[in-house]
């Protein structure tokens, strides 16, 4: 790509997309900082410091003064709500755990971003990912160098054209030294602390959907056999793995293993019931390689900070689903969650896991 190239950065007013700024502009790009307002003024106070809130908004354009870029803030208050909150809470209802980065990703900074950048003369968007971006024939995303803080995994669901327009200029350096640039620098955000958890969630993520007009809907607590062990408020509160908050005493440690929907049930068991063997996956996007036509070894992350199993995955249905064989029991396997394929640091693809398989009712199959 032309380093004279006009390129709009995704500034959060964090120290990532900031370094990113700065970096661009020493390669010799023409860079335009944009931030995105997700919310309405009178929500913003509760998520004063996340990458969304007025705050950020302030960082962002302090950053953007001192490296001399031009900033603006763009209204995408329609667009997050439709495609990132609304999608958050329907995933809640229907017993599923939400990821919605990988949502804003794809929708947001990679789709609403993208056609502001075009509309600005910008060929490309550029973001803080911890990411490698391989280019050629097709486009291959590799992890990061710092592997504590690799963000690939969020990455999975862009399309070709999509990455085709992309730049993650923070691939090859660790969060450190991206920390010690921004110091050199004397930007204000060397130092700023990143938020860990969701950018709208200020605390907890019930209190979210509660706010969001969730209702409770009182239902049944059961174990593994089905009998009753107590009463829940709605499985929308819920999360597969959790052990706090069930409100049932039993005099042994019990974990959510699975969420009915249908019947409104919340399923609990030992430790041992968190097992699964394989997961059904749906809606596969495949990124480094064409949708693979027959099994293949893979290291599968189940969740961002997953660390990966060894699994063999299975495609069907052309690749659009993919059934995964772990090589050992897997603990907590969430549907709703982001499955994601690698060889090595090179992310395969990926998609939403729908369907788990216990690991115990595999083992008591007759043989």
């Amino acid at each position: 790509m032309n380093k004279k190239t006009r390129v709009v950065v995704g500034m959060s007013g964090g120290v990532d997309s900031s370094v990113v700024a700065s970096r661009l502009l020493q390669q010799g790009y023409e860079v335009i900082g944009i931030t995105m307002k997700l919310w309405p003024e009178a929500c913003q106070n509760r998520i004063e410091e996340k990458c969304c809130g007025p705050q950020a908004v302030a960082d962002a354009r302090a950053v953007a003064q001192q490296l001399g870029i031009p900033h603006y803030v763009v209204d995408e208050q329609a667009q997050f709500q439709k495609r990132v909150i609304d999608c958050f809470v329907a995933e809640y209802r229907a017993g599923r755990t939400p990821n919605p980065c990988v949502l804003c990703n794809e929708g947001l900074k990679f789709g609403t971003l993208l056609d502001k950048a075009r509309s600005l003369g910008a060929d490309c968007v550029a973001t803080g990912h911890y990411a490698i971006l391989e280019r050629g024939d097709r486009m291959r995303v590799r992890k990061g160098r710092d592997e504590r803080k690799d963000q690939s995994y969020f990455l999975f669901s862009l399309s070709q054209p999509q990455l085709a327009h992309a730049l993650f200029p923070m691939g090859d350096v660790t969060k450190p030294e991206t920390r010690a640039i921004a110091a050199q620098l004397g930007l204000k955000v060397a130092t700023k602390e990143e938020s860990q958890e969701i950018c709208f969630v200020a605390d907890d993520y019930r209190r979210f959907l509660r706010a969001a007009g969730v209702t409770e809907h009182t239902g049944d607590i059961v174990d593994t056999a089905g009998r009753v062990l107590g009463q829940h408020p709605g499985i929308e509160f819920f999360t597969v793995g959790q052990r706090r908050g069930l409100g049932i005493a039993t005099g042994r440690p019990l974990y959510v293993v699975a969420l009915d929907a249908p019947n409104n049930r919340v399923m609990v068991g030992d430790d041992a019931a968190l097992a699964s063997a394989e997961c059904l996956v749906e809606r596969c996007n495949w990124v480094s390689i064409a949708a693979p036509d027959r099994p293949r070894e893979a290291s599968v992350k189940i969740r961002s900070q997953h660390k990966g199993s060894a699994a063999v995955i299975e495609p069907l249905d052309a690749g659009a689903r993919v059934r995964v064989r772990f090589a050992g029991p897997e603990r907590a396997v969430t549907p709703g969650q982001a499955a994601v394929f690698y060889d090595g640091d090179l992310l395969l693809g990926g998609g939403w896991i729908a369907q788990t398989k216990p690991a115990e009712v595999l083992n008591s199959r007759p043989t």
